[in-house]
C-alpha cells in the first residue's frame, strides 16, 4: 500500500516569523528549526517536533510526501525539509510537476492546453490587475511561471469592495482570486493542486491520499483527498469552511503545522495497519 501525503507549505507546514502565532509565554514557546533562507536571512520555520515527525514520515517507504504549493519552482527550491528528499513536488498551484527536482514537460503541456481552452489569457488578467490596483497600497506586481499573476499589497489598505469586484471580474473569465497574507493571487480556475495530486497518485500507485492546506486555493486539494486537515487560521478558517472528509483544527500558527504532521503520521500508520 502507498499513501500519498500532499501538503500545502506556507502557513500550513512552514511559517514565516510573522505567521508563527507564538501566543504562549516565552519560556514555554516551542523550539524552532529554520527550513528556508532567502537573501542570507532566515525566512521560514517549523517546530523541531514537526521537523522530527516529518523526517520519520518520509523515511517510511510506503509514504510519498509531496510538497504542494503556489510558490514558483525557484521559491520552492529554497526550502530544505528534514528527512528524505521528496521525489515529487507540485509548484505554481499545480502548473509545475517536479520529478526529482526536474519539471515534467508532458505535464506542463497538458496544463497549457487546458488553460488555453478554458480561460482568459494571462496577459489580459495581468493588464487588468495593473489598471485597477491603487498605487497607495500596491507594492509589487508579478507573473509566476507564465501561469498566473499576483500582487504584493499593504493588506490593511485594500478595500473589501475592490477585492469583491476583482473576484467577480475574474470569475467571469475563468479565474479565481485568493488573498493570502500580503499577496492577492489571480489563478486560472483549471490550474489546481488536486489535478496534479491525482497525477502523482496515478504515477505512484497510491491507494490513499492525505492533504492539508489553509487557503481558498487549497480547497480543491482537500476535497480531492481521502482525508484532509486545515489549520485554525487562513482563508478557509476565516469563513469556517469544512467538508465531511476534512478536519478543521482549532490550533493556529506554527503549532498547527506540528499538529498536521502528527495527523499525517497517525493516519498513515492506521492505513498501514488496515493493509496488513
Amino acid at each position: 500500500m502507498t499513501v500519498l501525503v500532499a501538503s500545502d507549505l506556507d502557513r500550513t507546514l512552514i511559517y514565516s516569523a510573522a505567521a508563527l502565532g507564538l501566543t504562549m509565554p516565552d519560556p514555554v514557546a516551542p523550539r524552532l528549526l529554520c527550513v528556508e533562507v532567502h537573501e542570507s536571512k532566515p525566512l521560514s520555520y517549523m517546530t523541531e517536533t514537526a521537523a522530527g515527525l516529518l523526517a520519520e514520515l518520509t523515511a517510511d517507504p510506503s509514504v510519498v510526501f509531496v510538497p504542494t504549493t503556489t510558490r514558483t519552482r525557484k521559491q520552492y527550491q529554497r526550502i530544505r525539509f528534514p528527512g528524505r528528499p521528496a521525489p515529487y513536488a507540485i509548484c505554481a498551484n499545480g502548473g509545475q510537476l517536479l520529478v526529482d527536482g526536474v519539471p515534467d514537460r508532458d505535464w506542463r503541456r497538458q496544463v497549457a492546453a487546458r488553460l488555453a481552452e478554458e480561460c482568459a489569457p494571462l496577459e489580459d488578467v495581468h493588464r487588468h490587475l495593473l489598471a485597477v490596483a491603487d498605487p497607495a497600497w500596491l507594492r509589487k506586481a508579478r507573473l509566476a511561471e507564465d501561469l498566473f499573476a499576483y500582487l504584493v499589497v499593504e493588506r490593511a489598505l485594500v478595500p473589501d469592495e475592490w477585492l469583491k469586484a476583482l473576484t467577480e471580474w475574474a470569475e467571469a473569465r475563468g479565474w479565481t482570486v485568493s488573498l493570502q497574507g500580503r499577496k492577492i493571487y489571480a489563478v486560472p480556475r483549471p490550474l489546481t493542486k488536486s489535478a496534479a495530486m491525482h497525477e502523482v497518485a496515478r504515477r505512484t500507485g497510491a491507494t490513499s491520499t492525505l492533504a492539508a492546506g489553509d487557503s481558498l486555493l487549497d480547497a480543491d486539494l482537500l476535497l480531492a483527498a481521502d482525508a484532509g486537515w486545515r489549520p485554525g487560521h487562513g482563508e478557509l478558517a476565516d469563513v469556517a469552511w469544512t467538508a465531511p472528509s476534512v478536519t478543521a483544527l482549532a490550533t493556529a500558527g506554527v503549532l498547527a503545522g506540528e499538529e498536521i504532521v502528527r495527523a499525517f503520521a497517525r493516519e498513515a500508520a492506521r492505513l498501514g495497519r488496515l493493509d496488513v
